[in-house]
């Protein structure tokens, strides 16, 4: 199923509560006391708050998809709770957006189950349609119709009601992302950010107990962004919604995220908090990820790996294993007293400048590669300088190659 056919099944959806056929039980029914729209081009005065939505339970159960001889996802499982906001990160082709396209009915699974508030909506002997889920989807190019007006590319999944009271909850979601005054105008009049936003409003309008997102912020620029993830936000918390998230940003991912699933390869490798996968990270996929890490081929001797700067630990590690040593570029530090002797000699190499912060390349000797190190600008030494450095040895990780 295209996107454009998931939208047409889409604009079937009641945007009601739930039902005997909508898993999405429990939400607050859409009645016609919003209210009335204002004249076009007039500001309304008023500050409205989104509308509260019942989140859903959203959990996928050992679930396969795949294409052919082509394996896409392999034995996923992952359980996000109602009202949490799970970012699925990871490099293109880990099969992120299929996951996604299965929560939706986009697709089926090849095996496995996704299961809605307790019930199961895809699996081998049973499919809920797309429009009997209760799930908005916002996609990566927003997907609006450049023939309708923005008011009726927000109230396209509203159809089942009232012309009246449709008009009037799409109206709503514009004000709620501040949009109100756009409502007869048609998307290519809008800037990027303006069109995210009026995507995130068709999505949010049926108050679905699920939002599901694709990439929705990577075609905006820099600061447009940062801006429009921090509003996104903000209406989630504020709509109390479940959300999916994908995303190849680990920025991204730690922001929005009350957890982050790693995927890699059709796997879910490893999922927590922002401050889990950093701190500790299962294996150097991750760990290259959420850190910007120095990588030293060693080799464990007598239970530890040696290097001009220090010897250091390599629990789980056999002697004779071949191991990547990462140190973190922050724990390298330049200049510090109170190490005394224990700091070792190098020669600033390279200098970039970053903004606030420069990052250096030092040369070491017994180093076979420059290790870089990431510090103030105030603090920089120039190129061609003699610098003394140590290590932080809560920056230092250690996996197998």
């Amino acid at each position: 199923m295209s996107v454009r056919q998931w939208l047409g099944k889409f604009g079937q959806m009641t945007g009601q509560g739930g039902s005997a056929s909508n898993p999405g039980s429990g939400q607050q029914p859409i009645t016609s006391s919003a209210p009335p729209r204002p004249v076009a081009g007039v500001a309304s005065g008023s500050n409205m708050r989104a509308a509260v939505a019942f989140a859903a339970n959203l959990s996928f159960n050992h679930i396969a998809k795949r294409y052919g001889d082509y394996t896409a996802l392999a034995d996923i499982s992952l359980d996000i709770a109602a009202g949490e906001v799970v970012c699925l990160l990871g490099p293109s082709g880990c099969g992120k957006t299929t996951l996604l396209r299965l929560a939706s009915g986009i697709d089926r699974p090849s095996a496995g189950e996704v299961i809605l508030n307790g019930r199961v909506v895809a699996g081998p002997d049973a499919f809920v349609p797309p429009e009997k889920r209760n799930v908005g989807l916002m996609f990566q190019d927003f997907a609006l119709f450049p023939h309708l007006t923005i008011l009726q590319n927000v109230s396209f999944g509203l159809r089942a009601l009232d012309k009246d009271v449709a008009q009037r909850e799409a109206y709503a979601a514009l004000a709620r992302v501040g949009l109100e005054s756009y409502a007869d105008v048609y998307p290519h009049v809008l800037s990027g950010g303006q069109q995210q936003r009026v995507a995130l409003a068709r999505a949010m309008a049926p108050r679905p107990s699920v939002i599901l997102m694709d990439e929705p912020f990577s075609g905006l620029d820099v600061q447009l962004r940062e801006t429009i993830r921090s509003e996104t936000l903000a209406l989630l918390r504020e709509t109390r919604s479940t959300c999916l998230l994908v995303t190849h940003d680990p920025d991204e991912a730690m922001q929005l995220g009350d957890r982050v699933a790693v995927m890699r390869n059709g796997y879910v490798v490893q999922a927590g908090d922002a401050q889990t996968l950093y701190h500790n990270p299962a294996d150097l996929f991750v760990a290259r990820l959420f850190s910007q890490i120095n990588e030293i081929a060693s080799t464990v001797k007598g239970g530890a790996i040696d290097t001009p700067f220090g010897r250091y630990p390599a629990p789980g590690h056999n002697d004779g294993d071949e191991v990547v040593l990462c140190i973190r570029q922050r724990a390298v530090r330049i200049n510090t007293p109170e190490d005394g002797n224990s700091a070792v000699a190098g020669r600033v190499l390279t200098a970039q400048f970053l903004g606030d912060l420069v990052l250096l390349g030092i040369g070491i000797d017994g180093l076979g590669q420059p290790i870089t190190s990431l510090v103030r600008g105030d603090r920089a030494p120039s190129v061609g300088d003699y610098v003394q450095i140590t290590v932080d040895p809560a920056g230092i990780m250690i996996f197998q190659e």
